[in-house]
């Protein structure tokens, strides 16, 4: 048996299929990004890929304003789901809550009336349409006695969901040395908030909401565009720049962006609107390959069966340039293949490569057990091999 490396391609009717969608894979495109940003951080992904369409600055620690409201809210969110809270659970407004978060603390309020309770439900709308820092105050405190208490439980949660640099030093967002996370983390929680809370997403798309004889819009521009925007926060201070946390549907596809450092609300309203535009324009998804489909027939050493059948555990979609429809190799890599072989058993690698683009490598799976032939099969398997080195 010669121990090398072996190569086949894939299917005939699924590799034209390949072809045919798209020609040339490019999953990220990291190399030569085609578009720039004033942002001084910025990050860009497709949600059903995970593929990075756009970054600037994505890891490094930033101060996030009001978006890091939106832990704030996963934090509420959690509860609702898991049955601790109702929608109609009321909580009371402290002295410190009104005066922390109030209109004379200089930050976005919610205009609430100290001794007041208030309803959940009009405290999350607070939260995310009016961005009110006495509505965080007053839930922080309602969850965790002090605000101090539940930025910590904020943190740990944080780290749980796998934002491993964000950290919170209070439930508003509210300039703190300490408060600090990155625009990827800020895309990841945005993620989760929408493929986990479907039946509390609608909030972040409410344009306006009026409490106390007081209306006041969302501060999210790109609602109000037309676009499939429909979330998430926006966020300032001086130290941060203007801000903003955004997801967009369209065609079924769902890009999430996060930009922060940007010189004022004009160009919080443009510029992350033509970073969708280019990302919607120029890139696309495409399915190559479906859960359990038959991607290869692999050779298979002293089976009873001379091949087994290659799949993938998964679908296999990938983003990629419209533009990058040539140069595309979609090839199945393995070592020979001795048996006894188990279903689901990784035994090869799906490998796709394309010019300026990551090479992707996806393992394949045995579809079905092959057994050992007995003593003479061997024997007979063995002299076929010596005699005209068929590896079957």
């Amino acid at each position: 048996m010669v121990a090398e490396a072996m190569t086949r391609p894939v299917r005939r009717g699924v590799f034209f299929a390949v072809l045919l969608l798209i020609g040339g894979l490019g999953f990220v495109a990291r190399p030569a990004q085609a578009i720039e940003t004033i942002a001084r951080e910025a990050v860009l992904v497709e949600v059903t890929t995970g593929a990075v369409l756009f970054e600037k600055n994505a890891d490094k620690m930033m101060p996030p304003a009001s978006m890091s409201k939106l832990m704030t809210v996963h934090m509420v969110f959690d509860r609702l789901r898991d049955g601790r809270l109702s929608l109609d659970d009321t909580f009371l407004v402290s002295e410190n809550a009104w005066r922390k978060g109030g209109a004379k603390s200089g930050g976005s309020t919610m205009f609430l009336k100290p001794g007041s309770r208030v309803r959940l439900e009009d405290l999350l709308r607070g939260i995310i349409i009016q961005s009110g820092n006495d509505a965080c105050i007053v839930v922080a405190e309602g969850l965790e006695h002090s605000e101090a208490a539940f930025a910590e439980a904020m943190t740990i949660r944080a780290r749980e969901l796998g934002l491993e640099q964000s950290t919170f030093k209070n439930a508003t967002g509210w300039p703190d040395p300490g408060h600090m996370m990155t625009a990827r983390e800020l895309s990841m929680l945005a993620q989760r908030t929408i493929e986990e809370f479907p039946e509390y997403y609608h909030y972040y798309s409410e344009k306006s909401f009026t409490y106390n004889g007081i209306k006041q819009g969302n501060r999210n521009p790109l609602l109000y565009k037309n676009f499939g925007v429909d979330g998430l926060k926006t966020g300032h201070t001086k130290a941060s720049g203007y801000g903003l946390t955004a997801s967009a549907e369209r065609k079924g596809r769902r890009l999430i962006l996060v930009v922060n450092g940007l010189p004022s609300k004009k160009a919080r309203a443009r510029e992350p609107l033509r970073l969708l535009e280019w990302a919607f324009r120029e890139f696309n998804n495409y399915a190559l390959f479906k859960a359990g489909d038959t991607v290869a027939d692999a050779d298979v050493w002293l089976g009873k069966s001379p091949t087994v059948p290659l799949v993938l555990a998964k679908d296999l979609v990938v983003t990629l340039p419209r533009k990058a429809r040539k140069g595309m190799k979609v090839s199945v890599v393995y070592q020979p293949i001795p048996a006894p072989v188990t279903k689901g058993t990784p035994v090869a690698t799906l490998k796709i490569t394309a010019p300026d683009a990551e090479t992707m490598e996806i393992p394949l799976l045995a579809s079905e057990d092959v057994e050992r032939l007995g003593l003479i099969g061997r024997l007979g398997a063995a002299l076929k091999h010596i005699l005209w080195g068929n590896s079957g």
